[in-house]
């Protein structure tokens, strides 16, 4: 009989630096997709959204218009903006082994580094201010939530058995 692999676990580490307030921000859902993955030194150049009096944002970006529009995270959930570690950085973020642990029966585990937390996100559409009820980003985050929720609720009467 083969042992089955387990699958990975995933751990999520704290924010190097020790202010919060630091590590607030607002991450923006584009309706495109930027083919570049280096650093940018003016982002004011390329990224100006205004606010709007009714709430909605308007900015452009490569010569489309796009509205957008704030949607705050459910109460009782953060958040994060995460990247992936490299594998010197999870040798100094996990714990110490002794001669006693048996790496054979630990799951490989992959990090990612929390960077920022968000409260709030803004999701972009071309030309008009997206439907939030109908808008498939906000309606997965809203049902895999309800989902989860769902999952990991107690039903009534396992309760009142424990």
């Amino acid at each position: 009989m083969s042992q089955s692999q387990s699958q990975p676990i995933l751990a999520l580490n704290p924010p190097q630096s020790s202010s919060p307030t630091d590590q607030k921000t607002t991450p923006h859902l584009l309706p495109c997709r930027v083919h570049l993955d280096a650093p940018v030194a003016q982002v004011q150049s390329f990224w100006a959204p205004r606010q709007a009096e009714d709430g909605t944002s308007t900015a452009y970006f490569r010569g489309r218009k796009l509205c957008g529009k704030t949607v705050k995270l459910p109460k009782g959930y953060r958040g994060v903006v995460a990247a992936k570690t490299t594998a010197s950085d999870d040798d100094n973020n996990t714990h110490q082994h002794s001669e006693d642990d048996d790496d054979a029966d630990k799951p490989e585990t992959s990090s990612l580094q929390v960077e920022a937390e968000f409260d709030d996100m803004v999701i972009w559409n071309h030309e008009v201010a997206p439907d939030v009820a109908a808008d498939p980003y906000v309606r997965g985050m809203e049902e895999w939530l309800a989902l989860a929720g769902q999952i990991h609720s107690y039903p009534a009467a396992a309760a009142a058995e424990k």
